[in-house]
């Protein structure tokens, strides 16, 4: 680990809760980042990758002062992935972790890539895909300096957003979002279009430079964990029957008409 008399920390910082890898070595100004395939391949993949990036930038894992993890939304294993890699390299490294809310990490990608278009005091919704036809939402604003969170991450259907913000079929002026619910929905958000910032080009992603910029500032508050506490944020709590809900359900309309 760096000296205490060192100017900037070493951070690791890591996401797998989408279907992309992200994760960022940082030193001050100087941040190494990474984005590779994710989704099942995380699991195998994750740690040669980290390697990769101390190697690149010169230094050993007992260097590193602290690991940074996006703890979700997001895919089920990829948030088990992010939460076991960190707890396991904390605990081995004896360091204390960072938690990251992905949706945040969005956030900030976004406003990284027009830095001059957000002014302080503004609010920035994040629509992530959730598949199964919803979204993983959150509402951050932006301070001038760091995010506030507005609104703590929810699972919304894809015609809440609708509900709210384009009631009458035209986007309301004034909301702005970043994500790839557009991506994964392109005909049925629409009409969110018009609303979504820095539309052009890719969606914002929890990517590599946006985790180390909020793996510092959360570094320079002292707002670290025990490795213990590296665990994930699930919003969905259930994706899946049991094989007993799956015949109650196929049984359900036999007995409906029964009756």
């Amino acid at each position: 680990m760096s000296s205490p008399a060192s100017v900037a920390p070493i951070l690791m910082a890591l996401d797998t809760a989408t279907d992309r890898i992200h994760a960022a070595l940082s030193a001050g100004a100087t941040v190494h980042a990474l984005d590779l395939p994710g989704g099942a391949l995380a699991s195998a993949s994750l740690l040669p990758a980290l390697q990769g990036l101390l190697s690149q930038a010169g230094y050993a894992w007992a260097d590193v002062d602290a690991i940074a993890f996006g703890r979700g939304p997001g895919a089920f294993t990829g948030l088990r992935t992010t939460c076991s890699v960190t707890q396991g390299l904390a605990l081995a490294l004896g360091c204390p972790v960072i938690a990251i809310d992905t949706l945040m990490a969005v956030a900030e990608h976004a406003r990284l890539a027009a830095p001059d278009a957000l002014a302080a005091g503004e609010v920035v919704w994040v629509l992530q895909d959730a598949r199964m036809d919803e979204l993983y939402v959150g509402a951050f604003r932006w301070d001038g300096a760091h995010w506030q969170v507005e609104q703590a991450a929810q699972l919304w259907s894809l015609d809440e957003p609708l509900h709210r913000w384009a009631p009458d079929g035209l986007m309301q002026a004034g909301v702005r979002w970043a994500g790839n619910a557009l991506r994964a929905y392109p005909d049925k958000l629409a009409v969110l279009h018009p609303a979504q910032w820095v539309a052009h080009g890719e969606p914002a992603v929890p990517g590599g430079q946006a985790l180390a910029e909020l793996a510092q500032r959360a570094w320079q508050r002292g707002d670290t964990l025990d490795a213990a506490l590296a665990l994930p944020l699930y919003v969905r709590d259930k994706v899946a029957q049991t094989t007993a809900e799956r015949q109650a359900a196929k049984a359900t309309p036999q007995d409906a008409t029964r009756a």
